[in-house]
């Protein structure tokens, strides 16, 4: 490869439910989702005994109806004999306790993300706690805005088929063997606590997960659990250590968009970009802002209320960053309760 360019080894993704070989006993399958994103690519690796499945889609009934073709119609009379996925988001996780109990599988993910998973689930069909109304009001949204998120709170488990009730740990520098070959476990983190990526050394594929996307950047936010935490930093400093870790020509095998070539590339213009952001909102910050303010700095869409807690979050990440690093600071805040920032 040379220059900047990524590179795409296959010229369509394949049709929903309908497994592709990318790998020797790598396939790539590609399930629907019901946002604006609307499409998972999840993964199935053969080996002599059956199949292991890494990241399952939400849990919808089209998704359980594309599940059962492939069981159908493409396992070849083997098994499924292992479950892993990668992390927490409902897209991912969303159908783990329904293949579990479908193949009697014991669900191999982190220890941060299934906790927390729980955690978030039984958030279910309560009330949005004083907490979490007092980061949205500090971050600056409206009335209406903190009326149409309290309608919503809760929603995270809605996606999500029930969760088995013991799981298998997996750490970083762990392996999992997977379509004959062992995979190593690697850890990264500002997208979700532990994100659980797979490389494997002998067929020079890197399953990402959402911690390397080949066209969009991942989410990176701050939630009203933990106002003050650093996402932004781990996640930096886990694009910088992928790429020490992958050789330059792995196949990257992404959770959105197409498979492809280009990992170091790809990794350093999600440094750059995230980088350059920071500048802006310094920048921006020379006069008094609130999180709410400095949306157009980072994004080139309208924030309507469906993406609105991802948006204040990926602000938030970026301005806790701005702020541990010295580079602006927040004022008390006004009568409203919005915090707003300024420039040191």
């Amino acid at each position: 490869m040379t220059g900047n360019a990524l590179q795409f080894p296959i010229s369509e993704a394949p049709a929903m439910g309908e497994p592709l070989a990318v790998a020797a006993g790598v396939y790539w399958l590609r399930m629907p989702l019901p946002f604006s994103l609307n499409h998972i690519n999840l993964w199935l690796l053969e080996d002599q005994h059956g199949w292991t499945i890494v990241d399952t889609g939400i849990n919808t009934k089209a998704c359980k109806q594309l599940w059962q073709q492939v069981f159908d119609q493409h396992l070849k009379g083997k098994p499924v004999t292992q479950l892993v996925v990668t992390h927490l988001h409902p897209d991912h996780v969303g159908l783990a306790g329904w293949l579990c109990e479908r193949w009697n599988l014991t669900l191999q993910m982190s220890r941060t993300d299934y906790m927390t998973c729980r955690v978030l689930m039984s958030d279910t069909g309560k009330q949005a706690p004083q907490a979490a109304i007092d980061f949205y009001c500090r971050a600056g949204v409206s009335e209406q805005q903190l009326k149409t998120y309290k309608s919503k709170f809760g929603g995270y488990g809605k996606g999500i088929y029930a969760m088995p009730d013991h799981y298998l740990r997996l750490q970083d520098k762990d392996t999992v063997t997977m379509a004959d070959a062992e995979w190593q476990i690697i850890v990264g983190r500002g997208h979700a606590p532990e994100h659980v990526c797979l490389y494997c050394p002998s067929l020079n594929v890197f399953i990402a997960g959402d911690q390397l996307l080949p066209t969009i950047s991942s989410n990176i936010s701050v939630w009203p659990t933990e106002p003050d935490s650093d996402p932004l930093k781990e996640w930096l400093e886990s694009c910088a250590m992928l790429q020490q870790k992958l050789p330059a020509d792995v196949m990257v095998l992404p959770s959105h968009g197409q498979v492809f070539f280009g990992a170091h590339q790809r990794l350093q213009r999600l440094i750059d970009g995230h980088k350059k952001s920071l500048v802006k909102l310094v920048d921006a910050c020379a006069q008094p802002q609130r999180n709410v303010d400095l949306f157009s700095q980072l994004f080139r869409r309208e924030i309507n209320d469906d993406v609105l807690t991802l948006a204040v979050g990926e602000t938030q990440a970026h301005i806790n960053y701005l702020v541990k690093q010295n580079k602006i600071q927040s004022n008390t805040a006004d009568a409203q309760g919005a915090v707003w920032y300024q420039t040191i």
